[in-house]
């Protein structure tokens, strides 16, 4: 016979079944016909209940993990070391290469498809897709900028009475922004929108008031790419709301070298400009609106012309405005002490 299907607590309620049968006055053989089961089997059933926990399930424990609990620890730290310190050119890790540090530092071979749910229940860890990170950056010259020169500024627009002013730019095409959907296994979804190149522009800036701490949001649609003229509009347009500023921004054309806008800043002593270092959007908590919106609340979104998707952004930012918690969660992640 060969041997029953079922889970380990479903084999002992059957065994314990049977072993009540024959105290009921069932034949031994009987019983073992009526499940299935030869004679032996049934007699050292009954021999085992005479034992404590002798019908207990006894679930199959496996095979031994192949890395010790010291060896797993070991391996997590050689991972957070990076990829280029084994020897690869990026400190990215696919699973091929996890197998193969693996094998190097431990001799234990793995299948690399297997690797990645090993990396998931024993340490985990889940794939994710890397952010692109400019090798013209000095780290030294932002480590320096977000710990001595940002809050040496924000002390000085406290004491004359200035908003903190975050701003920037951004886009939103007609073409939609992909994200992840739920589908049925093997059933790859199709989402119809349009390829058309069209798209707004956007100008918007996080404040942050020099007493109470309060956050707000302002912004302006633009129907074209974003010139001196736009940023003269926009910051006379916060002026009327927020008065005196330091006002933070990346070191574009758009802002150093447009004389109108240089112009502006002239005739307007109060505001004071400060260029964020180079390649460093993460110092800029107004990036996170736009991540916020584009790549959350937007994605996916496929509007079937300009004006439509305009009105989508105006009521994304409007309600934004109205969430201080969340501004102020843009305000922590870029780590700026204001």
């Amino acid at each position: 016979m060969s041997r029953p299907l079922g889970t380990a607590t479903e084999l002992e309620r059957r065994r314990r079944q049977a072993v009540q049968a024959v105290d009921r006055g069932e034949s031994p053989e009987v019983v073992a016909r009526t499940y299935g089961v030869n004679r032996a089997s049934m007699y050292r059933w009954l021999n085992l209940a005479r034992q404590p926990d002798g019908l207990a399930a006894k679930p199959h424990p496996g095979s031994a993990p192949r890395l010790s609990p010291d060896q797993l620890q070991r391996l997590e730290t050689l991972l957070l070391q990076g990829a280029k310190m084994h020897g690869w050119s990026t400190d990215l890790w696919t699973c091929q290469r996890v197998v193969l540090l693996i094998e190097r530092h431990f001799g234990v071979s793995f299948h690399h498809d297997h690797v990645g749910r090993f990396l998931h229940a024993r340490l985990q860890w889940s794939p994710q897709k890397p952010r692109r990170q400019a090798r013209e950056r000095d780290e030294a010259a932002i480590v320096y900028w977000r710990q001595v020169r940002f809050p040496m500024l924000a002390r000085k627009a406290r004491r004359r009475g200035a908003h903190l002013v975050f701003l920037d730019e951004s886009g939103f095409q007609l073409t939609p922004t992909v994200r992840r959907t739920w589908a049925p296994r093997g059933s790859k979804p199709v989402h119809d929108c349009w390829q058309k190149r069209e798209r707004i522009s956007a100008i918007s800036c996080l404040t942050v008031s020099p007493k109470t701490r309060r956050l707000n949001l302002y912004f302006t649609l633009l129907p074209h790419n974003a010139h001196g003229e736009d940023i003269v509009t926009f910051l006379g347009e916060v002026r009327r709301h927020v008065g005196k500023q330091m006002l933070f921004w990346d070191g574009s054309r758009i802002h150093r070298k447009s004389k109108v806008v240089q112009a502006y800043l002239a005739k307007h002593p109060e505001i004071v400009a400060e260029d964020f270092p180079p390649y460093a959007p993460e110092l800029n908590p107004d990036e996170q609106v736009w991540g916020w919106s584009k790549y959350g609340r937007l994605a996916n979104l496929a509007a079937n012309d300009t004006d439509q998707l305009a009105e989508h952004v105006v009521d994304e930012l409007t309600h934004l405005q109205k969430q201080p918690q969340l501004l102020d969660s843009f305000l922590k992640k870029s780590k700026l002490a204001a």
